[in-house]
């Protein structure tokens, strides 16, 4: 689809035992302040030992129903709790961009414990109809999220995935503190950032 407008807000959903100021989350909020959206990067309950439901709740309870003016970031196992609350909404409702970044919807045999969150298939048939910009982005050597994984998420939702070579897992432990290409997802790249 072709972009119609850069969105006037953002969610950044973090994964399994991280917090909103780990990684790269804080400069893709702070880059996209920058260029007036208002991004938000909500502490979802209990990283270390998360509850799926109560996870789901956390977003839903932040990102509501999105409009075209709305971007979603998700790292992680907030991919998985970012599709499943777009899965879940009723009614009319458009998502100016989604980006996955280290995204999966199978098991991780590196992390069994997080198996509760991906319980069942998660449907994710006409999720891509009603995104405007659609990024899924991993790398090719993830330690805790097999490539594979996210290119079957990437195949789920129709598109391929954008490939950042040795990015690990994107976790600052990787050297992973920033994201352009988040935030060329979003907002078109301006040649001063970095």
């Amino acid at each position: 689809m072709t972009p119609k407008t850069t969105p006037r807000r953002a969610t950044i959903i973090h994964g399994y035992a991280a917090t909103p100021e780990d990684h790269w989350f804080g400069w893709l909020a702070a880059r996209l302040e920058a260029r007036g959206i208002t991004t938000a990067v909500p502490a979802l309950p209990d990283a270390e030992a998360p509850d799926p439901d109560r996870w789901s709740a956390a977003v839903a309870a932040r990102v509501g129903t999105p409009d075209e003016g709305s971007a979603l970031v998700a790292h992680s196992l907030g991919c998985v709790t970012a599709l499943r609350h777009l899965r879940s909404l009723r009614g009319p409702w458009r998502l100016g961009a989604l980006v996955l970044v280290s995204g999966f919807v199978d098991p991780l045999p590196a992390l069994p414990a997080l198996d509760p969150h991906v319980r069942g298939p998660l449907d994710l048939a006409g999720i891509r109809d009603h995104v405007d910009r659609l990024t899924v982005i991993r790398s090719d050597a993830d330690p805790f999220v097999p490539p594979g994984h996210t290119d079957r998420l990437a195949g789920l939702l129709g598109t391929s995935a954008q490939v950042v070579p040795g990015a690990g897992h994107f976790l600052a432990s990787d050297g992973v503190t920033s994201l352009p290409e988040a935030l060329a997802a979003i907002a078109p790249p301006r040649p001063t950032e970095g």
